[in-house]
């Protein structure tokens, strides 16, 4: 079996690199992209920016037809409008179209009949339906996260169809799955026609990694830290389970909630920030600044000596001692320290006045800054203590910088796997076949609405199933529920897991002590009086694989070695430079203890001790390092 995580949809929208595309609504919604929601994620600012739609105005068509919200048809489709949409179509260079009708998750009946239309006349066109992408209310998000999949579609479809070109001629004809964004893998065909479901499929990975290891290691509760050449993402794992958020946003400005492309499908829940190894850093107004902006892998860094002309997170890395210019990519790269420290006395430290050194601390804090600010809002800002999470960190860059972000938000422990340079690679393997059906169905949560919530799940049984056959997997799936309820006269709700018992009389009694757990939880308040009404329905399916556990291929060494060498390092905590033992991270041996300040070497990421800290290696392989914080 081939296993595949890609991020060309996530790059596709955020370059704006995605094929002519055109979206079909109500008469009257034309500039439903445009209007977007009243909310405004810079509330002073006069010139802000919307995020700007992916499909321009004039590719904005409209039929005339009305489907009420529940599903009522109250005017039929007229067919002289249907018919003026084709032709228009068919005049123009347009590869994808998304269908987004009022109110079509209660009824997708119009939709469909559009679908057809097209298809007669365009056989070609790549049509993407709101009702089957995404079934449920709030117009914007809905015809939002629609267009998306349109827009992305036909470049998914080339990319994984020359994928699959290239391994057969090869000689590899395994079945290929490909990594969604809520985690789980899902089949070539299902990927190709909504790829939606794939924009956070390499992160996603990570994530499944991060719960993996973090439950061998004892902890349930992990915060990932993910540090690689252009970003650093962050998420988190609650009671061994990958936190799933209902909706995301591509491309958000200063992970500000509003500011980027909503998408409303599940995924598992990740920040991401302009943090990465090969982020420049500049100096404004006497401040340092890192990223967004990346020198990324070609040209890279200056030490890379492949043209790169601008400062980045690595070379002040380099310069601070923390890499080792001779076994960088275990040794396939050797990095230029005499041009780092030239680009990174230029670009920050004669504006700022400060000798090199101090400059490339500089540059290294600034980033720990930007990226505890964020790990600040995975946590704290969305009901987590540090104090009871470990830090499971992983990325090429990640390890460099763990352990001193995890002490400055009171994180205790951080864990760094065996095989941290290919984090996403090893969640991507030990990840499961996985099938989410939801629809929107408001529905009052009394006794009487027992029969009501059997009927939906049975719609959502038969649309699994439908999935299930597409995915193409021969096995007995494990089922879960879930949904997002409110108290009556909310406007946003939380997700609740619901029994997975049968649905019965006493049903709807179940939900309501879900819900007022899930509720107490998140808030530490409910409501026990209070009218409760779900939302969001979803039936999951999950198809186990063989393995039970997380083998990553490490074997104690027959005895554990002392440190290979010496070098400088700067730790300012003693005195700025301090000459720091260098340990081969593949030659300590199972509850070897390493005292910092030390540095720890592998082929894929480098680990660095500061003082006051200590470091042990487990049972798994993986370095467990004890940041000094009392939980």
């Amino acid at each position: 079996t081939v296993l595949h995580a890609t991020t060309v949809a996530t790059n596709a929208i955020i370059e704006r690199k995605g094929r002519p595309t055109a979206l079909v609504t109500t008469a009257g919604f034309r500039d439903v992209l445009l209007i977007g929601r009243q909310k405004r994620y810079e509330t002073y600012d006069l010139y802000m920016d919307k995020p700007p739609p992916l499909v321009a105005r004039r590719n904005v068509l409209e039929v005339t037809e009305r489907v009420g919200p529940n599903g009522e048809i109250e005017e039929p489709i007229d067919l002289a409008s249907l018919n003026a949409m084709v032709d228009t179509l068919a005049e123009s260079d347009i590869e994808s179209v998304a269908v987004s009708l009022l109110h079509a998750y209660a009824n997708p009946t119009h939709e469909h009949i559009i679908k057809d239309a097209l298809q007669a006349r365009l056989p070609n066109l790549l049509v993407s339906l709101s009702s089957t992408i995404s079934p449920k209310f709030r117009e914007y998000e809905r015809t939002s996260t629609t267009v998306a999949n349109a827009y992305v579609r036909p470049i998914v479809a080339d990319y994984i169809s020359q994928l699959q070109s290239t391994l057969s001629e090869r000689g590899v004809e395994n079945e290929m799955f490909i990594m969604q964004s809520a985690g789980g893998l899902i089949s070539t065909t299902i990927a190709i026609e909504e790829p939606i479901r794939i924009v956070e499929s390499g992160p996603a990975a990570g994530v499944l990694m991060s719960a993996l290891v973090g439950t061998e290691a004892g902890e349930k509760s992990i915060i990932t830290f993910d540090m690689g050449g252009t970003t650093a993402k962050l998420g988190a794992v609650d009671d061994g389970i990958p936190a799933i958020t209902p909706t995301f946003e591509v491309d958000p400005i200063r992970y500000r909630p509003g500011s980027g492309l909503p998408i409303n499908v599940p995924a598992i829940e990740l920040l991401e920030i302009g943090a990465g190894g090969g982020s420049i850093a500049r100096a404004e107004f006497g401040v340092i600044h890192i990223g967004p902006e990346s020198a990324g892998a070609d040209p890279g860094p200056i030490c890379y000596g492949l043209g790169g002309q601008r400062a980045t997170i690595t070379d002040a890395n380099l310069v601070l001692g923390y890499l080792n210019p001779h076994f960088f990519n275990a040794g396939a790269m050797k990095l230029d320290v005499h041009a780092a420290k030239i680009g990174v006395e230029r670009d920050i430290g004669q504006p700022l006045h400060l000798e090199v050194d101090r400059a490339a601390w500089g540059i290294h804090a600034a980033a720990n800054a930007n990226m505890e600010k964020a790990m600040r809002i995975v946590s704290v800002e969305r009901g987590r203590d540090p104090r009871q999470f470990s830090l499971v960190a992983f990325g090429g860059a990640g390890p460099v910088h763990a352990a001193r972000l995890a002490k400055s938000i009171g994180i205790p422990k951080v864990i760094v796997p065996f095989g941290a340079g290919v984090g996403s690679a090893i969640g991507l393997l030990r990840a499961e076949p996985k099938i989410d059906a939801s629809i929107t169905r408001v529905l009052e949560i009394v006794p009487e609405s027992h029969s009501s919530i059997a009927d939906i799940y049975l719609k959502l049984k038969q649309q699994a199933d439908h999935d299930l056959r597409r995915l193409g997997v021969d096995a007995v799936p494990n089922w879960f529920r879930y949904g997002y309820l409110r108290y009556q006269g909310q406007g946003y709700e939380i997700r609740v897991d619901l029994p997975l018992v049968s649905i019965d009389s006493d049903y709807p009694d179940g939900v309501c002590r879900a819900f007022h757990d899930a509720y107490a939880r998140n808030y530490g308040y409910h409501d026990p009086l209070a009218t409760i009404e779900a939302v969001d329905w979803h039936l999951v399916a999950t198809l186990e694989t063989p393995e039970a556990s997380l083998d990553l291929g490490w074997r104690a060494p027959g005895e554990s070695s002392d440190s290979l060498k010496h070098r400088q390092a700067w730790f300012p905590e003693n005195t700025n430079f301090v000459d720091t033992p260098i340990y081969d991270r593949r030659s300590l041996g199972e509850n070897r203890l390493i005292n910092g300040p030390a540095i720890l070497e592998d082929p894929e990421a480098t680990i660095v001790i500061p003082p006051a800290m200590s470091a042990t290696v487990s049972s798994q392989g993986h370095i467990i390092i004890d940041t000094g914080v009392n939980p």
